[in-house]
């Protein structure tokens, strides 16, 4: 596809010798021959499908936001909040969270700059508020942005929002992920009501450490540093994010050295990884939590019964040893077992026989076609995933396999990831059975948005469609509080709630073996939400 060249700001970056060039330089200072020095090349599985994060998926398009944005606040590796474009988290103890837990007020920081060289203000930061409070707009989530009653900006860098009610999730909308949006600039798009079909979400104004320079579709995404960035102009010369959705060539890409990064190597590829010169592979268990999704809105599983079968006829222990060959931790819930609001459950055990004595009890019976029957219903399922990740097609497999013992008919159907996690792609229109992927937490554990009833889509991404009272009521009640003691004993509730009705499989947590070039430096995995929290500092 033709590259798309994007609106290059002045940047003062130096022209690069040619790549031959460089590579001789590197290896007669005893570095790796293949770095090319001040350029960093990224090997990714997956494309973003937005960068307006209002309307984005994708883990591609959170971990850019991180290189692209500056937020109001950011997390750290560990995932403990840091200040970005405000002086200091705030907080009760230091003023920023009224006593009531109903007035936040954030001071932003003054020498903080667009790449174009306007100031970034609170003005800009409340054209991203009046845009999501839209109803017109139908960004991804309004989830935090709906508990505040009203926002101002008593000078230019200055914010008070007053909430409805206490909301832990507003702290969580002044980062990045899931609701957290970036301010957008308001002396670029004053007046905007909409930006679902504008140029801007291909052609973000960047407020980080990073500008893009050109996105050439299904290929590449190049960025240059922008020497405006409030923390300094970052040391790189150049980002460059190469989109291989195949992870064999992926593979083949960092061990001939065309990558100089390669995150989450397959396990069935980890040697051969491990072996390539001038390597260092890190292990870190992340936020990534793989799971089996259930549409509980589709005819044949809207009853509990059958969404418990499913769970119990699938040998989980068996496909995390033999297609992850046992890296991974299995899951109980969707809350990072390394939090403090970790609850405690046991997994799903693997009894095929109760669950066919479940799916009787429901009133399915076997046809002459070997299929369950019930009704005019049928037991055919489809089971959707990322399209070009062999260990997802092996995990598809085995569930196949083992849900047909039980009468259950599953047909496999995949899709590349931007089209899988869009807008008006299957799980977010509803048009799917089960869904194999992979889901990216925030620090704070906070999990309406996924399984509260409110955001069901288009107002959430609840793309299981479950509205349970429980739920809904544990949930509401653990994110209008700041107690944290109080927040723990209510996950508790609802992840007990939850792996008794059964909206998804909690599979496993990700430890994420990451392949870099041993040249490469200062680049720190994160467990939360990409690796781009300290892209200024990043170095080889």
């Amino acid at each position: 596809m033709n590259a798309r060249p994007l609106l290059a700001f002045a940047l003062a970056a130096a022209i690069a010798p040619s790549a031959c060039a460089r590579r001789e330089i590197t290896a007669q200072h005893g570095h790796n021959a293949w770095t090319i020095p001040g350029v960093l090349r990224l090997g990714e599985d997956e494309e973003p499908d937005n960068l307006n994060l209002m309307y984005s998926h994708t883990a591609a398009s959170d971990t850019i936001a991180g290189l692209l944005y500056s937020f109001v606040l950011r997390y750290d590796a560990n995932g403990n909040p840091i200040p970005d474009l405000a002086t200091a988290v705030p907080t009760p103890r230091n003023g920023g969270i009224s006593r009531d837990g109903r007035t936040i007020t954030v001071h932003l920081r003054r020498n903080a700059l667009w790449a174009d060289g306007a100031p970034i203000t609170a003005a800009d930061w409340l054209l991203t508020y009046r845009i999501v409070r839209d109803p017109n707009t139908l960004v991804k989530s309004t989830f935090g942005w709906d508990d505040i009653a009203s926002a101002q900006a008593p000078d230019p860098y200055t914010l008070v929002l007053h909430l409805k009610k206490p909301n832990v999730a507003v702290l969580g909308i002044l980062g990045y992920g899931g609701a957290g949006y970036p301010p957008l600039p308001e002396h670029l798009l004053h007046g905007a009501r909409d930006l679902r079909q504008s140029a801007y979400d291909e052609r973000p104004l960047s407020s980080g450490p990073y500008v893009l320079t050109q996105w050439t579709h299904g290929s590449s995404l190049v960025f240059a540093p922008n020497p405006r960035y409030f923390r300094g102009k970052p040391r790189l010369h150049e980002v460059v994010w190469k989109v291989i959705p195949d992870l064999n060539s992926l593979a083949n890409a960092f061990v001939t050295h065309d990558v100089d990064v390669y995150p989450s190597v397959q396990a069935d590829v980890l040697q051969r990884v491990r072996a390539a010169p001038g390597t260092i592979v890190s292990a870190r268990l992340v936020a990534n939590w793989r799971h089996l999704g259930i549409n509980c809105s589709r005819p044949q599983l809207t009853d509990v019964r059958v969404r418990r079968a499913i769970a119990e006829a699938v040998d989980w222990a068996r496909i995390e040893r033999s297609v992850y060959r046992g890296i991974d931790q299995l899951a109980v819930s969707d809350i990072f077992p390394h939090l403090w609001a970790a609850p405690a459950l046991p997994t799903y055990r693997y009894d095929p026989s109760d669950a066919r004595v479940l799916l009787a009890a429901a009133g399915w019976r076997v046809g002459a076609d070997g299929v369950l029957h019930n009704g005019p219903l049928a037991m055919h399922l489809s089971i959707v995933a990322t399209s070009g990740h062999p260990q997802n097609s092996q995990s598809q497999l085995l569930i196949q396999s083992m849900l047909r013992d039980v009468g259950i008919d599953v047909a496999v159907r995949n899709y590349a990831g931007s089209y899988l996690f869009a807008q008006n792609g299957p799980l977010y229109t509803g048009r799917y059975d089960l869904e194999w992927s992979v889901d990216t937490n925030g620090p704070d554990p906070e999990n309406s948005g996924n399984w509260n009833g409110a955001f069901i889509p288009p107002h959430g991404a609840n793309t299981s469609w479950l509205n349970d009272p429980v739920v809904n009521a544990t949930s509401f009640a653990a994110a209008s509080t700041f107690d944290q003691q109080q927040r723990k004993v209510l996950y508790q509730r609802e992840e007990s709630r939850l792996r008794e009705i059964v909206p998804a499989v909690f599979f496993s947590w990700e430890t994420d073996e990451m392949a870099m070039n041993s040249d490469l430096k200062h680049y720190v995995p994160g467990a939360f939400l990409g690796d781009a929290w300290n892209a200024w500092q990043w170095t080889i």
